[in-house]
């Protein structure tokens, strides 16, 4: 295996450091070539103000029988989602607890970068770990620079492993691999001002398979303290080729997650490591604040009651939560979401059996009432300066505020998106009645009231999808509306000015629509219509396998452009009837 030393090792435990000795190691499980983890030399200190009280202290080096114990530290994040700078409104809230004054403003990489900075003082045995989405849906300094400035800002924070999550693939696997390796974009070029020179962390995918049979990634990576090694399983979630564009994975096999960890123990325990994290980006669900535990519920759950006794921690990710928890006698945590929130893991390891003997966590706010990472603080100011004349230019007037929130499944805002959709690709020499339906998944964030910004628009649609128009028949997209309901969850696609129909949420899973109408006219089975989507969903994206079928595909303009041209076209823009859809049960 390939290996680089990452981090010294406190000179009371072991022998004085130097550039080439007495330094921990990190090893890959796979060929792939290894990446550096943070600069230690670069590491300051600085306060922790308007957290969470307490926090894990070390146990000192004469704490009774903890004294023989090897203290590792892991700190945790997930869903970093390109946020560099410090996100606003209710994406920047963190709430500590239940009540008044029980909430806090967090995130911004160049607080978050000093909050870890701080953390990782406390104790030299440190790791560093992201649950995925660290890349992808982005904001606009970031993803105008295809997500570079938040691999470069997390180089800087010093990250060692990032376990693959979903978003990570929204620009294909050979994007992915560019993120790791460097290069310039094959497209857009050098954006930076300099060549990209990829992540110096590890990206890590236990459970995705290449045509040949191999994983894509590393599928795991070790890291050993004072004699002690220990393993973090990179794991992306199972379900990855139903949310994000099929020709970006195409020939990719994801495979369960708990039996790909399984499979792995004896491999790891072949080496003499006892010591195992899972950094999954799957998650679940609760009702308390920041560090609780209040009914857990989701896929995190069967995942982890699934996993051989050998395994001692999982981080996970994925559905933006945070908690802390016991899940079938294993620590279970997730911290939120845009570099709001990271975990602090204590890790007590038996240096004879080399065996976690006790683990305890606790999810810190990351706060902004601390000094920024100046070198985080100035890559960040670049990107927003080099992004700031597009990002700043208004294209539009909204009369009311456009949101997500929905009720028989239709909002203002998809509604708007569908009829710019369609507008976009109208053809006028079509014979065809022409539609346009939108996934709820690829709207990000609200349009307030008032002058919107590119920037704003680009928040709303971040993923930079095409538009597709195909041919349906009836039938068809009869089925594509069914479609929208599975036995487990419902995704209700915005559709256009021109499409109505209603639903029976009572019905037969397949059979819930009825009264389908295009431009007032009652949709036929063997009629063809001319439908408008993203390429996302236009290759069977969130489960809409039958939006595969369509034929004469043509391709048009990026979704937030043709969204741009809708709002200057209309501008001011009103909010639409919510009359498209209706709820009959």
């Amino acid at each position: 295996m390939m290996r680089t030393t990452v981090l010294c090792l406190l000179a009371a435990l072991a022998a004085a450091c130097s550039d080439d000795d007495s330094l921990p190691e990190q090893e890959l499980g796979d060929a792939s070539s290894p990446a550096s983890g943070g600069d230690a030399a670069a590491r300051e200190d600085g306060s922790l103000g308007g957290d969470i009280d307490g926090g894990i202290t070390p146990p000192a080096l004469d704490a009774g029988a903890d004294a023989a114990l090897v203290q590792i530290q892991v700190l945790a994040f997930n869903d970093f989602h390109g946020n560099i700078e410090p996100p606003t409104g209710s994406s920047a809230s963190v709430v500590l607890f239940r009540g008044d004054g029980g909430t806090v403003t967090a995130g911004g990489a160049a607080y978050f970068a000093r909050h870890v900075r701080t953390l990782r003082a406390q104790n030299p045995n440190t790791v560093v770990v992201s649950a995925g989405d660290l890349i992808g849906a982005s904001p606009l300094a970031s993803a105008l620079f295809h997500d570079e400035p938040t691999v470069e800002a997390m180089n800087e924070l010093g990250l060692d492993f990032n376990g693959v999550g979903n978003h990570e693939f929204d620009e294909g696997r050979t994007e992915l691999l560019r993120m790791q390796r460097g290069g310039c974009h094959p497209t857009d070029g050098c954006q930076g001002g300099h060549t990209f020179g990829g992540a110096r962390f590890q990206f890590l995918a236990a459970n995705v398979n290449t045509e040949s049979g191999m994983s894509l990634l590393p599928r795991y990576g070790v890291k050993e303290f004072q004699g002690v090694r220990v393993a973090f399983i990179g794991m992306t979630l199972e379900g990855t080729p139903s949310i994000v564009t099929p020709s970006g994975i195409e020939g990719l096999r994801f495979l369960d997650e708990a039996d790909t960890v399984n499979g792995l123990i004896p491999e790891l325990k072949g080496q003499g490591i006892e010591a195992i994290v899972v950094v999954v980006h799957e998650g679940g669900f609760q009702p308390g604040a920041v560090d609780d535990c209040q009914g857990i519920s989701g896929e995190v759950v069967g995942i982890v009651e699934r996993l051989d006794s050998a395994v001692d921690l999982v981080v996970s990710g994925h559905t933006h939560a945070a908690y802390n928890c016991l899940i079938a006698g294993k620590r279970v945590t997730s911290a939120l979401s845009f570099g709001r929130v990271v975990t602090q893991i204590a890790l007590s390891v038996d240096p004879v059996s080399k065996d976690v003997v006790k683990v305890e966590a606790q999810n810190r706010a990351a706060t902004r009432d601390v000094a920024p990472v100046p070198e985080v603080e100035t890559l960040v100011a670049n990107y927003v300066d080099r992004s700031a004349p597009l990002r700043d230019r208004v294209v539009g007037t909204a009369s009311v505020a456009l949101t997500r929130t929905t009720s028989t499944g239709e909002s203002t805002l998809g509604d708007v998106i569908a009829d710019a959709q369609r507008a976009a690709t109208l053809d006028a020499a079509s014979a065809l009645p022409q539609l346009a339906l939108m996934n709820p998944g690829g709207i990000r964030a609200d349009l307030e009231a008032g002058p919107i910004t590119y920037g704003e628009a680009f928040t709303v649609q971040p993923f930079g999808n095409s538009l597709v128009a195909l041919t349906l028949t009836g039938a068809q997209l009869k089925t594509a509306l069914e479609q929208q309901w599975t036995a487990t969850s419902a995704r209700i696609l915005s559709p256009s000015r021109n499409l109505a129909y209603a639903y029976s949420a009572s019905a037969p899973v397949g059979a819930r629509v009825r009264d389908v109408t295009i431009d007032g006219v009652p949709l036929a089975a063997t009629s063809s219509y001319r439908v408008t989507v993203n390429s996302f969903l236009a290759t069977g994206g969130d489960g809409f396998t039958v939006l595969n079928e369509g034929t004469h595909r043509v391709g048009g303009d990026v979704d937030v452009d043709a969204l741009e041209r809708y709002l200057t076209a209309n501008d001011p823009i009103v909010a639409p009837a919510l009359t498209r859809i209706t709820k009959l049960d």
